[in-house]
């Protein structure tokens, strides 16, 4: 059975200051979702997890030169998001896969309802009036949880609290009942309580539209909570990818192994200083030549300088980027 994302062998750059020379944002990226799943996407600010998701979305700016396959599945057989037309990829985005962005202040217009906002993403794919546009929208708006939609609709963005806005922007995103939903960072901007109140109602959403989902976030606790399957990445590679059991209780990567470490728990010890990951992401401009991590990584070989480690299957299901792990 088709997956229904197929991202392979995913290489996004960007030109540098200097004539022809490039800057690589995301690097040999592979991994797929199946329908109705879940797959977290983790790693540090920096690491390509948002410009992977505009990739797919076809939101890259002009200047970003892409290569490799997105393939989206439809009606048993799969199209390459990069090889579409515009026309085609504007057909395909907010109707088939949707985004729901990071921050929704900046996301939605200040001077527009949003019920209209919302509409206009229905108006965008269906031909209908006005009266059902609007409808829709409200209906939108009560499966996200608003209350009192219909008066709500009539709101501007700056009337809502963040965590309503950031409902609106899941409205906007179902409206059209895409098969994938990309949310990238949704609960960031969100105090504890409202960020667990979105992340229960995107697991209901999931379930009850039988959504497929990437969800990005650097908080592994949060990704925890939600994904089926947890890829890592770590300065534009994919380091790591498993189930969520995998990646939570075997970790492979020494990367994923940092990260995990670095979140303490109720046993950590108060009178010590909390775990952190030596050094820095490397620069766009600055990557060393063989693994990325090599430079923070306690496990270190000589071979690691060497050359960019094979994703190698270390058991069924479960990928790593480590020639230390993988010997």
């Amino acid at each position: 059975m088709l997956p229904l994302l197929d991202v392979r062998n995913l290489n996004i750059e960007f030109p540098g200051q200097n004539r022809g020379h490039v800057l690589p944002a995301v690097r040999d990226l592979s991994f797929s979702i199946a329908a109705g799943e879940v797959l977290g996407l983790v790693g540090e600010s920096g690491s390509g997890k948002s410009i992977t998701s505009l990739a797919i979305m076809r939101l890259l700016p002009p200047q970003a030169h892409t290569c490799g396959e997105i393939r989206f599945a439809e009606n048993g057989a799969a199209r390459n998001l990069a090889e579409l037309s515009d026309d085609s990829m504007r057909e395909l985005r907010g109707s088939r896969i949707a985004m729901i962005f990071q921050e929704p202040m900046t996301a939605l217009n200040p001077v527009m309802r949003v019920g209209d906002q919302i509409a206009e993403a229905v108006f965008a794919h269906h031909a209908i009036s006005k009266n059902d546009a609007w409808q829709r929208a409200v209906d939108a708006m009560n499966d996200v949880a608003i209350p009192d939609a219909a008066r709500g609709a009539r709101d501007y963005p700056h009337q809502l609290s963040g965590g309503m806005r950031q409902r609106i922007m899941i409205a906007m995103a179902i409206v059209n009942r895409p098969q994938l939903l990309i949310a990238d960072e949704p609960t960031t901007a969100l105090d504890v309580t409202i960020q667990a109140q979105i992340l229960e109602l995107l697991a209901d959403l999931q379930i009850r539209f039988g959504l497929a989902m990437l969800f990005i976030s650097h908080d592994l606790a949060v990704v925890s909570q939600v994904a089926d399957r947890v890829a890592v990445m770590y300065a534009g590679n994919l380091v790591e990818l498993g189930t969520k059991r995998d990646i939570f209780h075997s970790p492979a990567h020494p990367y994923t192994r940092g990260l995990l470490h670095a979140v303490p728990d109720l046993t950590t010890d108060r009178a010590q200083p909390l775990a952190t990951i030596e050094g820095t992401v490397p620069g766009l401009h600055a990557m060393p030549p063989g693994c990325l991590f090599e430079p923070r990584c306690a496990f270190r070989i000589a071979e690691c300088s060497r050359a960019l480690p094979p994703l190698v299957e270390v058991s069924s299901g479960h990928w790593a980027r480590c020639p230390v792990v993988n010997a």
